[in-house]
């Protein structure tokens, strides 16, 4: 509930404090004194979009606040907790203008960005302006305000995650649809190449080995004939041999070292030179021994060893990462094979998510026809006190079962009404006259408004085009309303203002160089004497009080 208003310097307000309380409250004023500053300032607070013109002329900045109790605001104190702007029962909303036109917002004292006044406003305060009525011309805003009335918030719910699912799955579904040929033809080339590669079988590191025996058997001749000749000159040679030589100085200086101890060393190192150079000599000769030439196990290297390099070179890879380049295609072919997979999968999947979202739908149309037909025979009944006896009012739901989804089902929404016996019911924009419109604007306003959650009701000057008789229901109608939500309305009807709880006056003072706006409270003599220059202009008469007083205790019996 909104409980205090404060305004610095806002258009012609330089300074206005007002504190408001449950039921009904009436603001009423001259025409132009800016009874509607007020809602003008609250919706600045709750985040509308702010310019330098907001600003007083002469001052450097604009604020407004507004302080709301929300301690039974369930959904206010939930958002609020969220955010971690928790401040006891209460919430203060304020909102700076300057004048070159920037604005800062603070919930409980912390900036916040505009989105967030929005996001909160939502569970705060509802504004209906003096044009709210056109917008039930338009088909959303009346299926809308139908779902507001129904309270079946958890079916829409259902069909607008069936829907997010829906869209989803049909969004990978058609990505993978439209990418089907290129798999196909890709699919195509990898099985080709992937055959060739398997038919080819090239094993892990086995290139290193390829070429390497390819080296060894292409010079197996050479190595063969050299390997001989270094064993003979080594060991096997009659006339000299490395082995005899080193052995024959060996002994030699044996025989010397008694004469000379510094040979020794020089003895030792021939000693082990000559136990190596045996050494290396038998492995020369097993080495020559298992040294085949094998023409036919060279063919096959060499062919093996020639493909490797020619399939590289066709695959624009080095050949020792032709193996890796093999398994890449496999893996990337299998892929390949699995989308394929994964699309029959997803289309099977899709009438699945498509079934499960038309169910949602069609439970949500289920419930606003059922919902329709209870809204409809309480327009039916307010607009049939507001002078429009004759008129019948029904709610059309259409379900289009072959529709294009959307996140709130497949229904489309119809106010249809009939002004006149004997006259088919139509389209509301084709039938009803602006001041017909206007009553019916406004009865669905009210109803609509009853069933909603938010604590404080604003209706700027909606019974514009409405007097007489018809006046004296609009104002019963708010008083009603007002008899369990917080009702704000500007209205210039004294039928109106008299059925309000409490009522503020709006007055506008003007000096040669400013002019200021102010809003106060009225008192039961004051608001007599209000409700007396409503009925009869400027001019108060002791006919327009009598007639005040009366209006005034008729409303509150």
């Amino acid at each position: 509930m909104l409980t205090h208003l404060s305004i610095r310097n806002f258009a012609v307000v330089k300074t206005l404090n007002v504190d408001f309380t449950q039921g009904m409250t009436a603001i009423t004023g001259e025409t132009g004194a800016g009874k509607s500053i007020s809602v003008d300032a609250l919706g600045l607070c709750l985040g509308e979009r702010a310019d330098s013109g907001m600003v007083r002329t002469g001052a450097t900045k604009a604020e407004v606040s507004a302080t709301f109790y929300v301690k039974n605001l369930a959904g206010a104190l939930n958002w609020l907790e969220e955010h971690e702007l928790t401040d006891a029962d209460e919430v203060i909303i304020r909102r700076v203008v300057s004048s070159e036109g920037r604005s800062k917002a603070f919930i409980n004292g912390t900036p916040v960005p505009l989105q967030q006044l929005k996001s909160l406003g939502q569970f705060l305060l509802s504004i209906h302006g003096q044009h709210a009525h056109q917008h039930i011309l338009k088909n959303d805003n009346q299926r809308n305000l139908l779902d507001q009335y129904a309270e079946h918030q958890h079916l829409i719910e259902k069909a607008s995650a069936s829907y997010q699912t829906l869209k989803t799955q049909k969004r990978q579904y058609q990505s993978l649809l439209e990418g089907q040929q290129q798999r196909t033809d890709r699919s195509q080339l990898l099985s080709y190449q992937i055959q060739e590669l398997d038919e080819f079988a090239l094993t892990e590191g086995e290139f290193h080995e390829l070429e390497s025996e390819h080296k060894k058997l292409s010079h197996s001749q050479t190595l063969l004939e050299q390997s001989q000749i270094s064993f003979h000159q080594l060991y096997e040679a009659d006339d000299f041999n490395a082995l005899s030589a080193v052995q024959s100085s060996v002994d030699r200086l044996s025989e010397l070292q008694e004469h000379d101890p510094s040979l020794t060393p020089i003895v030792t190192m021939l000693t082990e030179a000559s136990i190596q150079i045996d050494e290396a000599a038998n492995e020369l000769r097993a080495y020559t021994e298992q040294l085949e030439i094998d023409p036919m196990r060279m063919q096959n290297v060499e062919a093996r060893y020639s493909q490797a390099l020619n399939l590289s070179r066709k695959h624009n890879v080095q050949p020792e990462s032709l193996y890796d380049f093999h398994q890449e295609l496999s893996a990337e072919y299998k892929n390949l094979v699995q989308d394929d997979s994964l699309l029959e999968e997803l289309k099977a999947q899709l009438l699945v998510v498509e079934s499960d979202y038309r169910k949602a739908a069609l439970r949500l149309s289920a419930s606003r026809k059922k919902s329709a037909k209870a809204f409809a025979k309480e327009v039916e009944q307010h607009v049939h006190q507001m002078n429009m006896a004759d008129t019948e009012f029904e709610i059309a739901i259409n379900y289009d079962e072959q529709g294009t989804p959307h996140n709130l089902g497949l229904d489309s929404v119809h106010f249809m009404v009939s002004t006149n016996k004997g006259q088919a019911k139509d389209n509301l924009e084709k039938v009803v006259s602006g001041g017909e419109l206007s009553r019916i604007g406004l009865a669905i306003q009210v109803i609509s408004s009853s069933s909603c959650d938010i604590a404080t009701m604003i209706f700027d000057e909606v019974d514009s085009g409405i007097s007489g008789s018809t006046a004296s229901v609009v104002g019963q109608l708010l008083r009603k309303l007002g008899e369990s939500t917080q009702v704000i309305c500007v209205t210039h009807l004294p039928q109106v203002a008299a059925r309000a709880h409490n009522q503020m006056f709006v007055t506008k003072f003007s000096d040669k160089n400013t002019t200021e706006t102010h809003m106060i409270s009225l008192q039961e003599s004051e608001r007599i004497e209000e409700l007396a220059r409503l009925l009869a202009g400027d001019t108060l008469t002791e006919s327009a009080m009598a007639n005040a007083r009366e209006l005034l205790e008729i409303s509150n019996s």
